[in-house]
């Protein structure tokens, strides 16, 4: 697993960086917001701008890459962590009437998917997986839908002349679980798959009703997903705010292809030009971002925590599974048969209904 690069300010680029704005094309000038959660930021990308603040904005998280290639001036507001209220109260004063495009991902951290992930990644006989995605599912029926709603519309009022689009998540799982430390089951990377698609199916709904348009990410992804050949979603990784979250090549091959379009009229295209101009712009975007970065504090990361084997709650799950935690035989061996227990319940609730 790589260690993360903190992407600190980028020497002897300043006078680069003003030539890259001031040769873009006027015709092409456009003043574009970023607003959002970690899948907007650029978590997982392992490489941040210095701007002060937690938030993880990386030149390599689509919005960098899409206003690099289209010539758009980029207010980077997405944070790592935040909610439909964080978006609400430290983001949305980026928007004028002087906006002309604005993208938005924000919905997962309100469903806790981060503390979803964490229960799910146990030992099946240690966690309550099933009982965590019911209650996120219950937020985003009953619950979500709302807040998106209030917050779509004051997009709305602040950007009255903006091309709005509102961006979806990724199936994170494809079926198996190839990591050492994490013991996802089948039946559970499916149901986490179906959350991302419920998610998006309300999203889509709220965006659709507003007037906005919707980049569902879901098929670019396949093939692609944690413990696939390429992927472009990190599964458990170190530093583990890294984990489940889409890395370089999913912002580049995802996410911007899936977004550019309905953003600015035109397709996404990663040319080492693009990737030079994106880079060069770090030091502009780091001191744009750093004025904010008082309110910035008030978001709280919301991150995956990796299973821990020696807490009171797991040493008690084992003794009544007769599990001796001294042994990755006997933990693994008690996973299978949970997992499998699991699929048979599955299997026989399937042919009931």
């Amino acid at each position: 697993m790589a260690m993360t690069r903190t992407f600190g300010a980028i020497t002897a680029l300043g006078a680069a960086t003003v030539l890259t704005f001031s040769a873009l094309p006027a015709h092409a000038a456009g003043s574009y917001v970023a607003l959002g959660d970690s899948y907007s930021s650029g978590t997982g990308t392992r490489s941040y701008i210095n701007d002060g603040t937690s938030c993880q904005r990386s030149v390599y998280a689509y919005p960098s890459l899409i206003a690099a290639s289209k010539g758009l001036t980029l207010n980077f507001r997405a944070c790592s962590g935040a909610t439909v209220a964080d978006v609400t109260n430290t983001q949305l004063s980026a928007l004028s009437a002087s906006t002309t495009q604005v993208s938005i991902s924000v919905g997962g951290n309100d469903a806790g998917f981060a503390d979803v992930l964490t229960e799910c990644a146990q030992p099946g006989w240690a966690s309550d997986c099933n009982g965590a995605i019911d209650d996120a599912q219950y937020i985003v029926n009953n619950v979500l839908p709302g807040r998106l709603s209030t917050l779509y519309a004051s997009i709305r009022a602040k950007a009255p002349n903006a091309k709005v689009v509102v961006v979806g998540y990724p199936r994170i799982f494809m079926g198996e679980d190839c990591n050492a430390f994490t013991w996802f089951s089948p039946a559970e990377e499916t149901r986490l798959n179906a959350m991302a698609d419920l998610l998006n199916s309300k999203t889509s709904a709220q965006a659709s009703a507003r007037g906005f348009s919707f980049a569902n990410p879901t098929n670019r992804f396949v093939g692609h997903a944690v413990c696939d050949s390429t992927e472009w979603l990190n599964g458990l990784s170190n530093p583990i705010t890294e984990s489940y979250h889409p890395n370089v090549a999913g912002h580049r091959d995802g996410y911007a292809p899936t977004v550019s379009t309905p953003l600015t009229g035109s397709a996404f295209k990663a040319t080492a030009s693009t990737l030079r101009l994106a880079s060069q712009g770090a030091d502009r975007l780091a001191a744009q971002q750093r004025r904010y970065a008082a309110a910035d504090s008030a978001i709280t990361p919301k991150e995956f925590r990796a299973p821990d084997l020696t807490s009171p709650r797991v040493k008690a799950a084992a003794a009544r599974a007769g599990v001796d935690l001294s042994s990755r035989a006997s933990i693994d061996a008690a996973d299978r048969a949970w997992s499998a227990r699991q699929a048979q319940h599955a299997r026989q609730s399937a042919t009931t209904r």
